[in-house]
């Protein structure tokens, strides 16, 4: 099988992870390192026996590409590749505003071109065992904590963390939240660095998100309420639990179970705790697999141009609604220092 010849656009921190995995897998050579900084990407393709080339000078003989550059450049290098007929893969958020996302969809779709987005969480092996026990999702609670670092500060919270979230929740529900309310603050950066949101779906299905890149810790998780279940997942330690209802005896292979007596007397009904079946792997090496199968089977991405798109439409939906609570709250102070 010959080699799918791939260049990494970006030589910054994602870059250099994108290198390091695509420099592993078999059946694909990394064939260039693209950086404005002709050091830098030197240095980078120094380490994996890859090339190193400036923007103008990107080689055409390439089959695909990861565009790991600073968000507000997305739209016009990736729409360059495309045009030249290479497939692509761009890091989230898609480009710096949904309707450029389109616009990159769009063109993909014209050009006949493999378009993937980089929602990295869609391949965390956990979320995979989560998809197939879905049913009906009624209520999410979800925490996406980090400590703080100068990495992605030209981007809000919400589009730096939260958006894979968002993304989750809306391929999960398939819904688009009919009411949304938000608030933010900024701490560290000139831009929202804390933010919490409530999404209202049409369903009744109801979403608690709360994303900070200025926390103590870093925390990583998900809870999904479903009838008569109730899921918590560890995004980090890539596990996930099921607690519902027994309707039958247990045995070995459901898990644990408790039975309480109520207040009558009475005996509550079991409650199975059972650890999901999770093949725990690395998610950008899953993601680059499943983006370089894309390619060679002309198959449709798991997160497409559009679907990235329209997390990047309800992220600025919620920045909106953030920046409509940040005005009332200066309103009311104003008022009430008079």
């Amino acid at each position: 099988m010959k080699k799918l010849r791939v260049a990494v656009i970006g030589a910054g921190s994602f870059g250099r992870n994108h290198a390091r995995v695509v420099s592993r897998l078999p059946d694909v050579e990394l064939a260039a390192i693209v950086d404005l900084d002709i050091q830098k990407a030197q240095q980078l393709a120094e380490e994996h026996g890859s090339r190193a080339f400036a923007p103008a000078s990107t080689p055409n003989e390439i089959d695909a590409a990861i565009v790991a550059t600073p968000t507000v450049t997305h739209e016009p290098v990736a729409a360059r590749l495309l045009e030249a007929g290479i497939d692509v893969l761009v890091e989230k958020p898609i480009a710096d505003s949904s309707a450029a996302g389109e616009r990159l969809a769009r063109l993909a779709q014209e050009r006949g071109r493999i378009l993937q987005a980089g929602h990295l969480e869609r391949f965390n092996p956990a979320v995979t065992a989560l998809e197939k026990m879905l049913t009906i999702p009624l209520f999410f609670e979800i925490h996406r904590l980090s400590v703080f670092s100068p990495r992605s500060l030209d981007v809000d919270v919400v589009l730096d963390l939260m958006i894979h979230d968002l993304d989750i929740v809306l391929s999960f529900t398939r819904e688009q939240p009919e009411d949304i309310r938000a608030a933010g603050i900024s701490v560290l950066s000139g831009r929202v660095d804390i933010a919490n949101v409530r999404l209202l779906f049409a369903s009744g299905c109801v979403a608690n998100l709360t994303a900070s890149r200025v926390s103590t810790e870093q925390v990583r998780k998900l809870r999904l309420f479903q009838p008569g279940e109730y899921i918590s997942l560890d995004y980090q330690r890539q596990d996930a639990i099921r607690l519902a209802i027994c309707k039958n005896e247990p045995n070995s292979s459901q898990g644990e179970f408790v039975r309480q007596n109520g207040p009558s007397g009475d005996l509550f009904p079991q409650i199975g705790f059972v650890p999901l079946a999770v093949e725990r792997g690395e998610p950008l090496k899953l993601e680059l697999e499943h983006f370089f199968r894309s390619v060679r089977e002309r198959t449709p991405p798991r997160v497409d141009g559009f679907q990235a798109a329209n997390a990047l439409r309800v992220a600025e939906q919620i920045l909106g609604k953030i920046k409509e609570h940040a005005d009332l709250v200066a309103e009311t102070i104003r008022r009430r220092a008079v």
